[in-house]
């Protein structure tokens, strides 16, 4: 199923905001847009995507959040 992408919209409200970044990211994470950025990824912009995500992970999931959800352990 193909999801509407006019429902990814910023700035109403934050359950919007919300629905919204769950949508874009699943949209972003599917396997061929990774395997065609990824690739034209530069190492330093490699680098700021590791570090800005493990930061937030850092920011705001408990140890066992992290191990529970990230790493499955």
């Amino acid at each position: 199923m193909r999801q509407d992408l006019s429902s990814i919209v910023f700035g109403w409200d934050r359950a919007t905001d919300e629905r919204s970044l769950c949508a874009f990211l699943e949209r972003f994470c599917r396997p061929e847009l990774l395997a065609t950025l990824v690739p034209r990824l530069s190492g330093e912009e490699i680098t700021a995507v590791v570090d800005q995500l493990t930061g937030l992970m850092g920011a705001h999931l408990s140890e066992e959040e992290y191990h529970r959800l990230f790493t499955g352990k």
